[in-house]
């Protein structure tokens, strides 16, 4: 499999990390979103949108984390990243949700870029905007993860999830634009215990930038596909 990704993406960190999980071997081609180069006519063939990731698995090319994750889940299924009963899976996809759909289509490098480029905001006003909308997400997901029993030690249970999946890549980002996850301690606490494990830790952007040990595959697991 290949992945077309950026190592600050989002949703690019959500498929490693469920590439990961699933001790799936791909390799990478790597888009700057900083450069625009996902806007280069060579990758608008892959995905005519224009977004990353993209998954190509032979000939087949899979666009979207949540589908690709999805498809993932259906040819991989173990270890399963939702619960087996009705409940607990419609949870964790919501949980997932709350952030890919809410919170990041709102606090995204391309939301970003359109605020200062077209409408003239400096850094300061692009940052109040994000941190508003990060913010907000996570006052509500602090609640539903703090409140609920079916959180763990992780966001469903003591098992990663696709909850996990979307929620340590936007607490990254929201460390990165300065906010400090010490205001919601449930959502802090997940995220550190997520990163103690190595699926999560080698789909950290700082470990794809600068890997001090070998793939999560080769290192410990023998991969599931090519």
């Amino acid at each position: 499999m290949t992945l077309h990704g950026f190592q600050r993406s989002s949703a690019s960190f959500r498929v490693r990390i469920a590439l990961n999980l699933k001790r799936v071997e791909y390799r990478t081609v790597t888009h700057d979103l900083s450069l625009a180069e996902h806007r280069a006519p060579a990758y608008l063939t892959i995905n005519p949108q224009g977004l990353l990731p993209a998954l190509e698995d032979g000939s087949r090319i899979l666009t979207q984390s949540l589908a690709i994750i999805e498809y993932l889940e259906a040819r991989f299924p173990q270890p399963p990243l939702l619960p087996p009963d009705p409940a607990g899976a419609a949870r964790v996809r919501a949980l997932f949700q709350v952030i890919a759909a809410d919170t990041h289509a709102l606090a995204s490098m391309r939301v970003g870029a359109y605020l200062k480029q077209r409408l003239g905001h400096d850094d300061a006003q692009v940052r109040a905007w994000q941190h508003h909308w990060i913010g907000q997400s996570f006052d509500a997901l602090e609640t539903l993860l703090s409140r609920d029993p079916s959180t763990g030690e992780f966001s469903h249970g003591d098992r990663p999830s696709l909850a996990d999946i979307a929620l340590v890549p936007q607490a990254h980002t929201a460390g990165r634009n300065g906010l400090e996850l010490g205001a919601w301690p449930t959502i802090s606490r997940i995220s550190d215990a997520c990163l103690r494990l190595p699926a999560f830790a080698q789909a950290h952007p700082d470990h794809v930038l600068n890997p001090t040990v070998q793939d999560t595959q080769e290192q410990e697991h023998a991969p599931h596909a090519r």
